[in-house]
């Protein structure tokens, strides 16, 4: 299993530098861009949008000589939308504090040799380190992605087994009828409802609509933390276990069902084992292996990709808000810097996730399928 996980291991960094590069590429022919932002913000207030640039080696002359009208008027061609009737000095410049004055190659080599050592630079538009927007959005999506998994496992596991073990009765039935609108309703959609009914949208005004805690969570006491803090994740967490427990769900019946008309099922029976005992003594380690396994990528998922809605409706400022908010806005280091972090670590929870296999089912044996 060793020499597995470290071809594994190995395997991941042309796996993560492929998708580097194809997003990069793509970025490359995007229209749009940090540069054409700012050229269409000093089109339109030239005073406020070249203070912008001053931070950069020449940028306060050529903030100073726009201002004063000292530089020509005409950018001739450029690959640049909007770059009519702005002065070339001026694009330069922009290019030079956004890192664009370099070929595409060399900009791409420079970013991965600073990603190696996790420098992922400054925000273009926010004045800080990626790193710390990265550690200071983090608490959001974990309180999101752990309290989400945690409860659509809890919720999902006995009741998939229950509708197994009470196949087609009346039970099944209209738990099935649950777990379809529950599938069938997106998540974002439920956590409308619940702003409409719960957060004073339309009828009751019983929780917050917006943050983590309240601006005086630090003056509470510690219990009164704790309940702030669950105040507030409530109706978030909730709209995420909506969307979530349903598939878990009917995965759990159907990996039972699977299991509990097999020959080593019906040779307990026949020895006189109790039900309780086939169920969970044998039935239960085979049944849940593809549950159990599938935990780490279930996890980045509730983590990263359903909470990005979720934190916009409850304004909540987390990871997916970030990520968003850098591709709408063409913030390329903090874009990139979390397409390189949720990259890798959901390349590592893959390999987690077989780990788990084997952990779950030592007979499985993946180094003899390699």
């Amino acid at each position: 299993m060793l020499a597995y996980i470290v071809r594994r291991l190995l395997f991941i960094i042309p796996t993560l530098l492929g998708i580097m590069l194809i997003n990069f590429a793509v970025v490359q022919v995007a229209p749009g861009g940090p540069v054409e932002r700012m050229l269409a913000e000093i089109k339109g207030t030239s005073v406020d949008a070249t203070a912008r640039i001053s931070g950069t080696g020449g940028g306060d002359v050529v903030s100073d000589q726009l201002n004063q009208g000292n530089l020509p008027t005409t950018a001739g061609s450029s690959k640049y939308r909007g770059a009519q009737g702005v002065p070339p000095e001026l694009i330069a410049d922009l290019e030079q504090q956004f890192g664009f004055d370099k070929p595409a190659h060399e900009q791409f080599l420079h970013m991965l040799g600073n990603f190696i050592t996790f420098d992922f630079g400054t925000s273009f538009y926010r004045d800080d380190k990626v790193i710390d927007l990265v550690i200071e959005k983090m608490p959001v999506s974990i309180s999101l992605g752990v309290w989400t998994t945690l409860l659509v496992y809890l919720i999902s596991i006995p009741l998939g087994i229950r509708k197994a073990v009470k196949d087609g009765s009346n039970f099944d039935i209209w738990s099935s009828g649950v777990v379809i609108v529950g599938n069938a309703i997106p998540s974002f959609l439920f956590a409308i409802l619940l702003i409409i009914v719960f957060a004073g949208g339309r009828y009751l005004d019983w929780f917050p609509l917006r943050g983590l805690v309240s601006d005086n969570w630090s003056e509470l006491s510690t219990w009164g933390q704790i309940k702030d803090y669950l105040w507030h994740i409530a109706l978030p967490v909730l709209s995420m276990v909506i969307g979530g427990f349903a598939s878990l769900t009917m995965l759990t019946k159907n990996s039972f069902l699977e299991e509990i008309n097999k020959q080593y099922v019906l040779t307990a029976r026949s020895k006189g084992l109790a039900e309780h005992r086939v169920l969970y003594g044998h039935i239960f380690r085979n049944a849940m292996l593809i549950v159990i396994a599938g935990f780490p990528a279930a996890f980045i998922g509730m983590l990263f990709t359903g909470a990005l809605l979720t934190e916009i409706i409850f304004s909540l400022d987390g990871l997916g808000l970030l990520g968003y908010e850098a591709i709408v806005n063409r913030d390329y280091p903090v874009f990139f810097a979390t397409l390189y972090f949720f990259t890798l670590l959901g390349l590592l929870m893959n390999l987690l996730g077989d780990i788990m296999y084997h952990v779950v089912d030592p007979r499985i044996d993946f180094e003899a399928r390699m």
